[in-house]
């Protein structure tokens, strides 16, 4: 399936039905009266969060979404049957932006949350409601309400609780590949993955998922490369691993350009705990690495360097390991502010004593 991140959408509610104006008419009943019905409610749009999905293809190629309208009412004070709502289904982590592409409406973060996007407009009434002692033919009704109509933006940020960072063919893919059973694209030239990739690593009792993103490199904020285009699949992220390959002539340089590229694209990304990890070291000496290893604590002032292999499967288990303890930290302070954040009951009211 392809990999869609991003769509332009346009959603239509359903119209109101007409409210009937009409008559008795039945043998053996003169000026029966007026008997029209009201009309039905148009559909909503709604748009709703659901596991299973990861991309917004669907949006793609369907743009317009229209619910159908309410039915008329009829005679008989028969009322007009309503519209059955529109649901629009999309993956977690979507966020839905009006036509500004600033103003955020909706960020789906839990399975089974929901937003109307348009109302169905309400029924007409029937000249039913008219009737009165003084008005026995009533020859009016009110109109129905028109459904709303608006375009939106759709943009997917992947959940994920850890993230891949690094140049092309640092490694990265082959890192996912071994940690996970996910099976990305490895090959040895740069650009091998083009849209973000997704895994589950299983490291003891903890279990988290990592997002691997396509590589940047120098000016990927002006739009090199694939620019910064996927950095916000991995926001969400409590923890960034930054691979940076063992055999590069200048590992310092490697590793201020992607945190160059980091900083211009967000400050509060950049400030993300992140683990450093020097790939690729099967193919050094001891005395390579030491070396490589020294320049850049000194540069990057990290208290600790993980030096791995990724493609031997050598030094895995420490990096894994202290991925997950920063997750479960990350994962417990969200959920003290979430906790914060809930809305407090109401208190009981106090009533005095009985004397």
């Amino acid at each position: 399936m392809k990999f869609i991140d991003e769509a332009k959408i346009y959603v239509k509610s359903g119209n109101g039905g007409a409210g009937c104006v009409s008559f008795r008419r039945e043998k053996f009943i003169p000026e029966g009266g007026p008997d029209g019905g009201d009309g039905g409610r148009g559909g909503s749009v709604i748009m709703r969060a659901v596991g299973g999905l990861n991309t917004l293809v669907d949006y793609r190629f369907q743009q317009h979404h229209k619910a159908k309208n309410g039915q008329h009412g009829m005679g008989s004070q028969r009322y007009g049957k309503s519209a059955p709502d529109l649901y629009l289904d999309v993956p977690l982590g979507t966020q839905i932006y009006d036509e500004d592409r600033e103003t955020l409406l909706a960020d789906f973060t839990e399975i089974g949350q929901e937003i109307v996007l348009a109302k169905g407009g309400r029924g007409g009434l029937g000249n039913i409601h008219f009737k009165s002692s003084t008005n026995q033919a009533p020859r009016q009704s009110v109109p129905p309400e028109p459904g709303e109509e608006r375009t939106l933006w759709l943009k997917l940020k992947l959940l994920s609780d850890a993230g891949l960072l690094g140049l092309p063919n640092a490694g990265k893919s082959t890192f996912l590949a071994a940690v996970t059973r996910a099976t990305p694209k490895i090959a040895d030239y740069p650009f091998t993955t083009l849209a973000p990739q997704l895994g589950v690593v299983r490291q003891g009792d903890h279990e988290f998922v990592l997002a691997d993103i396509p590589g940047l490199i120098e000016g990927a904020a002006d739009g090199k490369g694939l620019g910064l285009r996927f950095l916000g699949h991995v926001e969400r992220c409590g923890v960034l691993l930054h691979l940076i390959d063992a055999t590069a002539e200048d590992v310092v340089a490697d590793y201020r350009t992607v945190r160059h590229e980091l900083e211009t694209y967000d400050e509060e990304l950049a400030a993300k705990p992140t683990l450093l990890a020097l790939n690729k070291c099967d193919a050094l000496t001891d005395d390579e690495i030491s070396a490589k290893l020294k320049t850049l604590k000194k540069a990057s002032k990290a208290e600790e360097i993980f030096t791995i292999s990724a493609a031997a499967q050598q030094g895995l288990d420490g990096v894994l390991t202290s991925m997950a303890r920063t997750i479960d930290a990350y994962r417990k302070l969200q959920a003290e502010e979430k906790q914060r954040n809930a809305p407090q009951p109401a208190p009981l009211p106090e009533y005095p004593e009985e004397a």
